[in-house]
């Protein structure tokens, strides 16, 4: 075999398929972005910067990884089209050089009950087929350890055909689930406290039922059950006999007769899940919401004690172990007990699963279990859970999309996430981050910042360059990237306290604290350190604590700020008392609408088995109202263009003039307060982001006059234990208000004045809680209490309590030092 060697003294020329190194996005105009045009780097690592709301996911998500994402679905036949998301194509005139984008974003996991860590992450699968395998006993295939599985059984004839000849045969079958009987699978059971439902010492005709409009002359109700014939309607309740309670509780539907007219009798417990359990909680009127809070109570299981499991997925063991204990481990412990299994018939399974848990901990997760419930998950702990599958994926060349994938992060835990970014990025996949941590920033070697405001103020690009440049470039990201908050040189006094005993939920480890009241306190901890637990955990909600955390605000795409903060009622009207005509005129979901598309704005065709198309309503344009109405107007504006001004300008627009409308007004001021200024008055609220759904509601209790604290009370403690209900000792204090990582989402220029807002709510009589990572925040405040000093077991003890001043000079916690340097003590 010969070999030839080429000496060519000239280097070859460049491969055509070498020139395809950027993704190219010429015109795009979505959203706000204003004929934006941008070259990105591919195989590099890009961070896009900018205020909230200056256009960075429009560019991101809405037109790169949108366009992405569709060019890919068109590549499906149209039968497989038919059970995908339809995507329109964005407005953009050229997108040039896209790769597969996989876009890893902070949307909650599912809130469904049977959905875990383990499920959501295929860790549950590989363990259910470990135990299948080498568990002792034996029980059965993988499902019979899968808590969604039920146990089915069924016996009967079939028939059989052999050629002309037709059998009939006596036939079993038997299918072995994991899933426990008593819960079907969710670990808790929904039992009705009793007590709530009727007072047992007095009889029927005494009035004995306390539910919500049950009354003595109700003849649909209370009558039913006291001329049924079942009961003793004047004998108290407590005195039944056996049978006349379990009729009176449990009897299936009978008729029965009442003044001659036919009723249905039914057991009282069966009628109250009908009649009450069953409708949707955030939709009953505030009574019977409160009510049925009062009544329904959540147990652990009693049968699997809160496993999910049946009793013989229990009692196969590997080393002494059943699923349900190697589930309820920390993900780091687990790893380790996987790690001591030699098992060489499964040894490809045991490295898969070991990849997968190791993976865990270097992600900054080893502190979850796999049974947790996936909707517990905080938006940080999803977005790295998602990112569990792409660490050991073997795809290259891949576009990876994150958005601001260091929230819910310590500083601690941030150079973690860094690596993680960089190792996707060396395995030569492109890598966008959205992203406002100047420590992220400092490693991308591209910077695309977008502004130089928000809204319609923002939309273009600013700068676009290296670290370095984006510093000297004078745009408002760059001359806020060193911005350092100085510690405070006096702290307020605080006006009381919130004692918490004894506290022990998840990882704490029987915590006592004094939480100060009248006070900006933050409560700090390296993720999983026991933060939630402790101040969402542990505190009752007899407490009066009013919690604005990030979880996603109810409503279809017809909500929006303007009905969600009844900003829309004062609207409706200055406009209805202008006009000489009635209010329900200027409401899009009233008389007001466009009838072709129902005051939508958009229309949807479906088209069958294809993907269905959502285009503008022709006839309004897009404007949701019927033309008619657009010709009433305030101020020379109409109902549609108001519902399109940002909040900026709609707080001038009704501060003065002839559309001067102080009720308004004071509305669209508190959303300004809480950095929402950019936001449309229109805007769906199925557009917004975590941290905008948490700056919202923050806007609505501002408004709430029972959530101030009373300087002129006198300062009191009120002593909270796990179990203890605390009720009996607020008489003394108002409302306690707990914000949860509220500068997720904020631009470094915007945690300026969140701060100052947290200043002017302290200021004006509340007591403000705040769980933090943000060293701005940390040094803001008046008190500290610092968890740790790991996650998991390792966490849950109180490391610190002080003033940031102390923390900083004692230095004895990783909160402290990271303080530390961020002050530059």
């Amino acid at each position: 075999m010969s070999m030839t060697t080429r000496n060519d003294p000239q280097s070859p020329a460049p491969h055509s398929a070498d020139s395809h190194d950027v993704i190219r996005v010429h015109g795009a105009r979505v959203n706000n972005l204003k004929d934006v045009s941008v070259e990105i780097p591919k195989r590099r690592l890009t961070v896009f910067t900018g205020v909230s709301g200056s256009g960075k996911s429009s560019l991101v998500f809405s037109t790169i990884a949108a366009e992405s994402q569709r060019l890919i679905n068109e590549t499906y036949s149209t039968f497989v089209q038919g059970f995908m998301p339809s995507l329109a194509r964005p407005e953009v005139d050229v997108l040039d050089g896209l790769t597969t984008a996989i876009i890893v974003d902070q949307q909650r996991m599912g809130a469904d009950p049977r959905s875990t860590v383990g499920t959501a992450t295929d860790a549950h699968a590989m363990l259910r087929i470990l135990y299948s395998r080498i568990g002792e006993p034996h029980i059965g295939s993988p499902q019979a350890f899968s808590f969604n599985v039920p146990t089915v059984r069924a016996s009967g004839a079939i028939t059989v055909e052999r050629g002309d000849n037709r059998k009939a045969q006596k036939a079993t079958y038997t299918r072995i689930g994991g899933m426990c009987g008593r819960c079907e699978g969710r670990g808790t059971v929904t039992d009705l406290d009793l007590t709530q439902l009727y007072d047992d010492s007095k009889s029927l005709t005494e009035g004995a039922f306390t539910i919500p409009g049950w009354k003595s002359d109700s003849f649909w109700t209370v009558r039913v059950y006291a001329e049924s014939g079942f009961v003793d309607p004047d004998k108290p309740i407590r005195d039944y006999t056996k049978k006349e309670l379990q009729d009176f509780l449990y009897k299936e539907p009978v008729k029965v007769k009442v003044d001659g007219v036919n009723l249905t009798y039914e057991g009282l417990i069966p009628k109250i899940q009908k009649s009450f359990l069953s409708k949707d909680r955030e939709a009953m009127q505030p009574h019977i919401r409160a009510f049925v809070d009062r009544a329904v109570t959540f147990t652990t299981c009693p049968e699997c004690d809160g496993t999910r499991l049946s009793e013989a997925a229990r009692s196969s063991r590997i080393k002494g172990v059943n699923i349900a204990e190697a589930c309820a481990m920390q993900i780091s412990d687990l790893a380790e007990w996987i790690r001591g299994l030699d098992q060489p018939s499964v040894a490809p399974l045991l490295a898969k699963l070991l990849h997968t848990l190791d993976s865990f901990v270097e992600i900054g997760l080893g502190y979850l279990s796999l049974e947790r419930p996936a909707g517990t998950l905080s938006g940080g702990e999803a977005q790295r859970t998602k990112m569990i599958r792409h660490l050991g994926s073997a795809l290259t060349d891949v576009t990876y999309v994150f958005d601001e994938p260091t929230i819910g992060l310590h500083p601690h835990d941030i150079q973690r996430m860094n690596n993680l970014l960089l190792r996707l990025r060396d395995k030569g996949n492109t890598v966008l981050v959205v992203e406002h941590k100047p420590e992220t920033i400092a490693i991308a070697e591209h910077v695309v910042d977008l502004g130089p405001g928000a809204g319609t103020a923002g939309g273009t690009i600013c700068y676009e360059g290296t670290v370095d440049g984006l510093r000297a470039s004078g745009t408002v990201t760059g001359r806020h990237l060193d911005d350092r908050a100085q510690l405070k040189t006096s702290v307020r006094t605080p006006k009381g306290t919130l004692e918490i005993r004894g506290a022990d939920r998840h990882n704490l480890q029987d915590v006592d604290v004094d939480i100060p009241l009248g006070v900006l306190c933050v409560v700090t901890g390296v993720a999983g350190s026991g933060k939630s637990s402790l101040i969402h955990g542990s505190i009752p909600a007899s407490a009066g604590v009013v919690s604005v955390d990030q979880s996603p605000i109810r409503g279809s795409r017809r909500s929006n700020p303007a009905t969600y903060t009844g900003l829309l009622d004062p609207i409706r009207k200055a406009f209805a008392k202008a006009n000489g005509v009635k209010p329900a005129l200027f409401s899009a979901n009233s008389e007001g609408a466009c009838p072709t598309c129902n005051g939508a704005g958009v229309i949807y065709t479906d088209l069958g088995m294809m993907s269905g198309v959502t285009t503008t309503c022709e006839e309004c344009e897009g404007r949701r109202f019927d033309a008619s109405v657009l010709e009433y107007r305030l101020g020379g504006r109409d109902i549609s263009e108001v519902l399109a001004m940002p909040v900026t300008e709609a707080e001038e627009f009704f501060g003065a003039g002839e559309a001067r409308t102080p009720a308004a007004h004071a509305i669209l001021g508190r959303l300004a307060d809480v950095g929402l200024g950019y936001l449309s008055l229109g805007q769906p609220l199925t557009t917004l982001s975590g941290g905008e759904r948490q700056r919202l509601k923050l806007a609505t209790h501002m408004a709430d006059k029972g959530g101030v604290y009373s300087p002129a009370a006198p300062a009191s403690t009120r002593s909270i234990g796990s179990g203890t209900r605390a009720s009996s000792r607020s008489s003394h204090l108002n409302r306690v208000y707990v914000l949860d990582e509220p500068t997720t989402g904020l631009h470094l220029a915007d945690v300026e004045q969140l701060l100052g807002l947290l200043d002017r709510l302290v200021d004006a009589g509340r007591s403000v809680i705040v769980i933090e990572h943000h060293q701005a925040v940390m040094a803001h405040a008046d008190w500290i209490v610092d968890l740790g000093p790991g996650a998991g077991h390792d966490g849950g003890r109180i490391v610190f309590e002080g003033t940031p001043a102390d923390l900083v000079a004692a230095r004895s916690t990783l909160t402290g030092e990271h303080l530390a340097a961020y002050v530059g003590a």
